[in-house]
Formats: structure tokens, sequence, C-alpha cells
């Protein structure tokens, strides 16, 4: 018994000894620096967006009905109102204020 636990605890130590690979790199290595994160995004407390100051802003306002307006006029999805399982337009937004 003396015999078969020594044979155990030789083996595991061998186990434990040949799973160790480091290896250490060739020549003068640069130290490693993290990347600088940029600031947040922070915008203007009290934002007004929405479908009727976007057309204020634009200067002319039907171009929000036109589908072929300039892309300066924005898209369909600034204004609409998801659903947010099922992705289904449930809105406008005439006003929006976003904090």
């Amino acid at each position: 018994m003396k015999y078969l636990f020594a044979i155990l605890l030789l083996v595991a130590t061998a186990g434990m000894a040949s799973a160790q690979n480091y290896r250490s790199p060739i020549g003068k290595q640069e130290p490693v620096r993290a990347a600088p994160t940029p600031p947040p995004h922070i915008g203007q407390r009290g934002d007004v967006s929405g479908s009727i100051p976007r057309g204020v802003r634009g200067g002319n306002p039907l171009q929000l009905l036109n589908p072929l307006a300039p892309a300066r006029y924005g898209t369909a999805a600034e204004s609409v109102i998801y659903e947010p399982y099922t992705w289904k337009w449930r809105g406008f937004k005439l006003f929006e204020i976003v904090w």
C-alpha cells in the first residue's frame, strides 16, 4: 500500500511538472501600454430632437414628407418609436427631450 501511494504521488508530481511550458521572448520587449479610452459622449442637457424640431432646423419642413429628400434631412428611422422585442413601429417622435 505504501508503494502504491508513493508511485501515485510520483506520477502526479511528474504530470504537474511536465504541464509547464513557459517560453520567454527573445530580445528586448517594449512595455505594453493600454490604449487610451475615449471620453464618453456627453450631449448637452435637454437636447431636443424629433420630427418637428428637425424640420424647423432643416429650413424646409416639407422635406420631411418627401421620400426622395436629401440625406441632410435625416432618415425616417430617427423619428419612429419601435417595440423593443418585435421591432414593429408604435408611433412617431414629434418632440423628444434627451436627458
